[in-house]
């Protein structure tokens, strides 16, 4: 007989909200804010414990983007886990920090050329672009409209 794993109404907090952000980026401070935001405190060490331990089982993936940036973790879920997570890359605003995760079919050419003809194999899930955000550029735009 297989024991089941402990859970905790914490482990259970948290997994409910991962849940809901799937497909969206984190850190252990923005979900440790969200609890603290619905009265439901949990310490930031519980958070980075359980967040671990979900990578360690292949539910959340984490992505250690540079040495400035807090870890930014992704809820995949069981399912990504049990079929393995797509290959994607991720865009980063160096204006307001926002990391944008992007699947697209011309990056994963270039990931195949740099193996084919320069035996470089590339890890999608750690390669970063930076520039700037849609976003930014437009309120970048706009202030310099007014000038």
């Amino acid at each position: 007989m297989t024991k089941s794993p402990y859970k905790t109404k914490q482990q259970e907090l948290l997994l409910g909200y991962l849940q809901k952000t799937q497909g969206k980026h984190f850190t252990a401070e923005d979900v440790r804010s969200h609890f603290d935001s619905e009265q439901t405190p949990i310490g930031i060490a519980t958070v980075y414990r359980h967040l671990e331990k979900l990578v360690s089982d292949g539910v959340v993936t984490k992505y250690v983007i540079d040495e400035h940036s807090a870890a930014c973790f992704e809820y995949v879920g069981k399912s990504c886990a049990e079929e393995g997570v797509e290959e994607h890359f991720h865009l980063k605003c160096e204006v307001c920090g926002l990391l944008i995760h992007l699947e697209c079919e011309e990056l994963s050419c270039i990931s195949a050329h740099l193996q084919r003809e320069h035996g470089f194999a590339l890890n999608p899930f750690r390669t970063v672009f930076y520039g700037v955000c849609e976003k930014c550029q437009k309120s970048k735009s706009k202030l310099e409209g007014k000038k």
